[in-house]
């Protein structure tokens, strides 16, 4: 069988989306800006300069921007040593390895974050492949990182979910004309993930591997 499970990272498999909150709030209040913890939640899952677009403006002087990422990375980096998988996240992958998909990783993450995240969900027997946002011109929410983990595995998008917690996920899924899952677990509500087109939506990894059986990763046909 010739199908492809595509997995964000965070939020959706280590409960970490609060920590990048923390983490670009300070990196902001740095440099002068104050943005509402609520606002930067919204934003998690951009590429780090599609983050600052979507919270300062596109018309910004763009001079701090690599010194606030910069400030981001350092901040986040304190956590590496902490970060946690969510509930059944390396069992739901090893589960659907199982049944013979072709599991992907899809992450904007990097050399140590990327590092720390694996070494968190602790399942890399299970993965087949990692897609980053680097690899691309554009990252989620278009399209091109989903295309990208397709090629590396050679799976049509017919025979693909993408499995994520955030708006971005799902509308980057539908443009890639993939499948979308959403997991509740990363903040965003169900409606939201409904509304930018996500097939079926459960709590966290746990409810989906309880639900396999029956969710859109028991129905897609194989390439």
């Amino acid at each position: 069988m010739n199908r492809a499970a595509l997995f964000d990272v965070d939020g959706t498999l280590t409960d970490t989306n609060h920590l990048h909150v923390v983490s670009w709030w300070e990196a902001l209040r740095q440099s002068g800006h104050r943005v509402p913890a609520h606002a930067i939640h919204g934003a998690i899952g951009l590429p780090g300069a599609d983050l600052l677009d979507h919270l300062l403006g596109e018309d910004r002087d763009r001079d701090g921007d690599d010194r606030m990422s910069a400030a981001h990375d350092t901040l986040y980096a304190t956590y590496f040593d902490r970060l946690s998988p969510l509930d059944s996240a390396a069992e739901l992958l090893r589960a659907v390895s199982d049944d013979g998909w072709k599991v992907v990783l899809v992450t904007s993450a990097q050399d140590r974050e990327l590092k720390a995240l694996r070494r968190a969900v602790d399942a890399d027997d299970a993965i087949t492949d990692t897609a980053t946002s680097d690899d691309v011109e554009q990252g989620k929410p278009a399209p091109d990182p989903i295309r990208h983990a397709l090629d590396l595995v050679g799976v049509p998008p017919r025979s693909a979910v993408f499995v994520g917690d955030a708006v971005w996920d799902m509308k980057a899924a539908s443009r890639a004309g993939v499948t979308g899952v959403g997991l509740l677990c990363g903040g965003t509500p169900r409606a939201d993930l409904e509304e930018a087109g996500a097939a079926a939506v459960y709590d966290d990894p746990a409810e989906l591997l309880a639900r396999l059986g029956d969710s859109p990763l028991s129905r897609l046909p194989t390439a």
